[in-house]
């Protein structure tokens, strides 16, 4: 009856709750217990940031977070927007085939051979869900025990955990503001060695904005050229390729024998501000292709049916001049946060020259106090005291192996960007030596 039903539920709860909450034992810690795997994945310091943002502003706090998020600050193109409609109004909502849509795979290559001179059939195109997805893939498919991945620094945070939950060892090659960020052939031939099995180039670099030119490309896969050198494979990370100032992109895949080594991840959350309809690609040799999808298979099955959809429609509807406008918008907000940083005592900037990040170096302030008397021993410590004090969100460098620094993005309104910077000076230096 159901006097019974609801005595054997508040049991079975009861006893639930009672599991719960015992603090020691076997029991409940091994039901619980998760995978070294997973527990080897650090906690995002983006993640604490925005929580702690979040929280504040449920408490009607008002909190400048403008300059912590990675994603552009212009609506899709109108015809994106317009192509998202349509796809639900026709019922395009049913799985697609594992690799994406023909008609997206064939404008996807059709838009590689127009933009970056590098010619893929559609069976090396794999359409996934987000540009994140298609790395963590392609790492696992082909990275084991042993193999190392070089990861120059600073680095988009994800990349060693990706690369640890595919059981391999990140090494961490460092870059330099005095080169503007772009790796050196001189640190790059003292990190490959014959375990490197995939080398990482994210180009235009979040977090640093650096664009890697073509000389140096060339430079690098003369290296890789090498006998000792010739298995390692380059994952290409072109995301940010639309957006670059006065400066031309190069494709990795471009470089005269280095299309059957690279792995090129893009997608349309940057250029096309698409971030939530969670679309990207691998173009990359069959192999490749066929191993990565293998595991997609098991993930997801397939990219988001009107999510592809309105990818065909940003890249064979959206006009040149449409994306030109907002990467000039950008250009002077990068400027005005540029000429703002620099009216800040001891803070150093590289002029990027992609994306849209700025990573200044805020480590004169190290070790000094605050009014309240809390020592500032990192980027993280002022991130959380700007934070709470100036209610002013940035992301602190230690997410991005440049613990001297701290991210922001000038994808932001001019307002917004002032407030910030002004703010961030204003903490700095209110600072005082112990």
């Amino acid at each position: 009856n159901s006097l019974g039903r609801r005595h054997t539920v508040s049991c079975v709860t009861t006893r639930l709750a009672r599991v719960a909450a015992m603090s020691t034992g076997s029991y409940p810690r091994a039901r619980f217990a998760v995978s070294p795997l997973v527990a080897g994945v650090a906690t995002s310091k983006t993640v604490a940031i925005f929580s702690q943002t979040s929280e504040m502003k449920s408490r009607g706090e008002a909190v400048n977070a403008a300059l912590c998020v990675g994603q552009p600050d212009f609506p899709p193109p109108p015809a994106v927007v317009e192509a998202t409609a349509e796809a639900a109004a026709k019922g395009l909502t049913t799985y697609t085939a594992l690799l994406g849509t023909l008609e997206l795979r064939r404008a996807i290559c059709e838009y590689l051979v127009r933009a970056k001179g590098t010619p893929y059939a559609e069976d090396e195109v794999m359409v996934s869900g987000g540009g994140k997805q298609a790395i963590y893939e392609a790492m696992v498919a082909l990275c084991q025990p042993g193999d190392e991945v070089v990861i120059p620094a600073p680095y988009y945070t994800s990349y060693p955990d990706i690369v640890g939950l595919a059981g391999a060892t990140s090494v961490i090659m460092p870059t330099h503001p005095s080169d503007d960020y772009v790796p050196t052939v001189a640190e790059l031939e003292r990190a490959l060695n014959e375990r490197t099995r995939i080398l990482i180039l994210c180009n235009p670099c979040n977090p640093t904005g650096a664009v890697i030119p073509r000389e140096r490309l060339e430079q690098i896969a003369q290296l890789l050229r090498r006998p000792d050198l010739a298995h390692i494979l380059v994952l290409s990370d072109e995301i940010y390729e639309a957006i670059t100032y006065g400066v031309p992109h190069v494709s990795f895949a471009a470089l005269d024998g280095m299309k059957e080594r690279t792995l090129t991840i893009n997608g349309f959350s940057k250029a096309y501000s698409m971030t939530g309809y969670r679309l990207g690609y691998l173009a990359a040799p069959v192999p490749i292709i066929k191993a990565a999808s293998r595991l997609q298979a098991q993930i997801s099955s397939c990219a988001s049916s009107i999510s592809q959809h309105a990818g065909v429609a940003a890249l064979t509807r959206t006009p040149d001049d449409l994306i030109a406008g907002h990467v000039a918008a950008l250009c002077a907000k990068r400027d005005l946060a540029l000429e703002l940083l620099r009216q800040i005592p001891n803070v150093s900037c590289p002029t990027p020259e992609g994306a849209f990040y700025l990573l200044p170096d805020i480590s004169a302030y190290f070790g000094r106090k605050t009014a309240a008397g809390e020592l500032i021993g990192s980027a993280e410590a002022a991130c959380i005291h700007l934070l709470h004090e100036y209610k002013v969100a940035l992301v602190p460098g230690e997410a991005f192996g440049a613990p001297a620094t701290v991210r922001l993005s000038y994808a932001a309104t001019h307002d917004e960007i002032r407030d910030a910077i002004t703010k961030l000076g204003a903490c700095l230096s209110a600072l005082r030596l112990p």
